[in-house]
């Protein structure tokens, strides 16, 4: 009898019950939330199914899949224990794995993926479109301010800010050369607020228009020339990165990626990037950025208060895109609908969808979707933009 309960006792302390505690069941109920969200309501599951999966595994006690035993040579999450001896390849398969999210080589990656699938012709259709992209950063610049006076280095608060872009690839890109230790919290919210725009942005949207705005249908857009772009994302490519030089690994894989896909010429290379790339990328990315959301590291009220300064940022870039919206709105007299203003943030296509999806419930007759994608691809680039400003500014 003794040998048995010595056994049982043996079990019960081998296993992850015994060592669970109520911040993993935390981060295991956001987890929970998130499954939720994608699966039944159906909120961007590409990107929600492997984040929230991610947070499942790190959060098994036992599990190990972020364990670094070569001391941080992996990645400079806390916790990281070097072991005498030990092999890269002796660490946690998502550690392993983590090296793509902390070098950039993903967000780059995923650049590339949303270039391929990136149609410029409705922003080259209309160039208002820059403005309500530009307006759209405006989270990130008061939430950088908002972030000093709280006590955070510069660095510290340009990461944070970055989450206003709503792009997660971005806020990856910047958060790693300017402040990796607060990479798990900036990516973590970045990427949830991306799939959770439907929820976010309307009652924004409805609380800074009018009925009679929202309602407002917009003509057709003129028809873009394939030399046009062609020639686009060359020219962008080459004016931003004499500009800003630090963006171009993330703004020329976006670029690369859209040349691919209307170059004509490599169609092999455009479905690659589109598909295949993009899906393996994006659940690898996915599954690490989740990953990094262990609760014995993630909650601690510095945590909190980055994805409060991150909602807050995406909340006012929100509301700026809408305003600039419903100041064309007045000077076109009425030509341009204020909707299309929230999609100048760069969750691409997400964002556009929104915007569509409000303006059909005000005007049946309505389709705002290729006008809001013009704003949200300006968003793109963007939030590129404020990132290569914000790392000349704080880069060391």
């Amino acid at each position: 009898m003794n040998l048995i309960l010595e056994v049982l006792k043996g079990l019960w302390e081998s296993s992850g019950f015994a060592a669970l505690s109520w911040q993993n069941g935390v981060m295991i109920g956001v987890a929970f939330l998130f499954l939720f969200l994608a699966i039944k309501k159906k909120f961007e599951p590409l990107l929600l199914v492997p984040i929230a999966f991610g947070i499942l595994l790190a959060n098994m006690p036992g599990a190990d899949v972020m364990k670094d035993v070569t001391g941080g040579q992996l990645g400079d999450l806390s916790g990281a224990l070097a072991v005498e001896g030990a092999h890269w390849y002796e660490s946690g398969v998502l550690r392993i794995l983590y090296v793509g999210v902390k070098s950039s080589l993903f967000p780059c990656l995923i650049f590339m993926g949303v270039g391929a699938m990136t149609d410029f012709g409705p922003l080259l259709s209309n160039p208002v479109s820059l403005i309500l992209g530009a307006a759209a950063q405006l989270g990130i610049y008061i939430a950088f301010i908002v972030a000093i006076l709280l006590g955070f280095a510069p660095a510290e608060a340009a990461s944070i800010a970055i989450i206003g872009g709503a792009d997660g690839p971005t806020a990856i890109f910047l958060t790693s050369k300017l402040a990796s230790h607060l990479l798990a919290p900036i990516a973590l919210a970045a990427y949830s607020y991306m799939a959770m725009i439907p929820i976010i942005q309307p009652p924004i949207m409805k609380l800074l228009t009018t009925k009679k705005e929202r309602a407002v249908k917009m003509t057709q857009l003129r028809k873009v020339s394939k030399t046009e772009k062609i020639i686009f994302p060359i020219v962008v490519l080459v004016l931003i990165a004499l500009i800003l030089p630090s963006v171009v690994p993330l703004l020329g894989m976006l670029m690369l990626g859209n040349l691919f896909k209307e170059c004509g010429v490599v169609e092999r290379l455009s479905d690659t990037a589109q598909n295949a790339l993009m899906n393996i990328v994006t659940i690898m990315l996915g599954l690490c950025v989740g990953a990094t959301a262990n609760g014995k590291d993630f909650i601690q009220m510095q945590t909190i208060l980055i994805v409060l300064l991150g909602l807050s940022a995406f909340i006012c870039s929100t509301a700026g895109g809408v305003l600039i919206g419903k100041l064309l709105y007045i000077i076109t007299k009425g030509k341009i609908n204020p909707l299309i203003g929230a999609a100048g943030v760069s969750a691409v296509p997400m964002a556009a969808r929104v915007a569509q999806n409000e303006g059909r419930k005000y005007n049946p007759t309505n389709f705002l979707l290729m006008h809001a994608m013009g704003p949200n691809v300006a968003g793109v680039i963007g939030s590129a933009v404020a990132a290569g400003f914000l790392l000349i500014m704080f880069g060391s």
